[in-house]
């Protein structure tokens, strides 16, 4: 009896189990549907700042950027790097599959990629996933957020980014690249690794373009300066509610099929229960039968 006993146990943790997952799994699935929603409305705005960029594109030979005090190195990348800021956006948290582990294996490549060809490597992580996984092992990282995947909001980006730039134009670093998980749909993400500067226009040829930048050096240059900015810290932030999205997706998916798994081994358990059961009856039959004879 004592192993019934251990099987309904079993039983009956695995059930529970399967209640958090499924609980998990809808909590993740409404999150979600507010996070994409957010998403759509963001690539709007990211749409509108690519087709200026785009404009800048086909007008560059005219805005002569040096010529008035704008910095080239934002838009060259003709010499080589030096040093290079890797900047990752991972979860806090767990239970979703693969999603931390992809974006963790393309940081530690690109920074053995770089550190191969000579370059100092800095990294910043955004996520408790991803930062302890580096930190265990001995990886340098410049600098860590915590919380800010988990809830992105435009001043935390800008936080973070503000320094990554400043590093930039003072010529501490050569170049900025953001890596993380993107949402593609709801079975698979779309692992990125973008170049944000220096700022690679052919990225933005080609888009249509419905205005037409001011030509005037003083307009030019406020203007270019106030649009960096805006695109530097922009950028981050709907990396990271980019990324968010393609976290609930994936945990959607964990915990679906944890919860399937679940409902299997409940099946395989009880199955396992009743021959127990069955094999239980029959010895206690056999043992009163044989009592029985040895009576008579």
């Amino acid at each position: 009896m004592a192993n019934l006993k251990d099987i309904q146990r079993k039983i009956k943790s695995v059930q529970n189990t399967g209640k958090i997952t499924k609980a998990m799994k809808l909590v993740s699935t409404a999150k979600l549907k507010k996070t994409q929603e957010l998403a759509n409305q963001s690539k709007e705005y990211a749409n509108k700042i690519n087709e200026v960029l785009a404009n800048i594109s086909e007008n560059m030979a005219r805005f002569q950027l040096s010529g008035f005090g704008f910095d080239e190195r934002l838009f060259s990348s003709a010499h080589e790097p030096k040093t290079v800021d890797i900047i990752f956006i991972t979860a806090d948290k767990g239970l979703c599959g693969g999603f931390n582990t992809h974006t963790i294996k393309r940081v530690k490549a690109l920074h053995q990629k770089y550190t191969e060809e000579g370059k100092t490597v800095r990294i910043r992580g955004i996520g408790r996933k991803g930062l302890d996984n580096l930190r265990f092992n001995k990886i340098s990282v410049l600098e860590g957020s915590i919380g800010v995947s988990s809830a992105p909001s435009y001043e935390k980006a800008k936080e973070i980014i503000e320094k990554a730039f400043a590093d930039f134009t003072n010529g501490i670093t050569d170049k900025i690249v953001i890596v993380y998980n993107g949402f593609k749909n709801m079975i698979s993400q779309d692992l990125k690794t973008i170049q944000l500067l220096p700022v690679s226009l052919e990225n933005f040829q080609g888009n249509e373009c419905k205005s037409m930048i001011a030509t005037e050096p003083d307009d030019a240059r406020e203007m270019l300066s106030s649009l960096m900015k805006k695109y530097i810290e922009f950028t981050l932030f709907y990396s990271l509610i980019d990324s968010l999205a393609a976290e609930h997706a994936s945990r959607v998916q964990a915990m679906d099929a944890a919860n399937k798994n679940a409902k299997e081994m409940v099946s395989s358990l009880t199955i396992q229960y009743n021959k127990a059961r069955q094999e239980s009856i029959t010895t206690e039959l056999t043992e009163i039968i044989s009592g029985m004879e040895a009576l008579k």
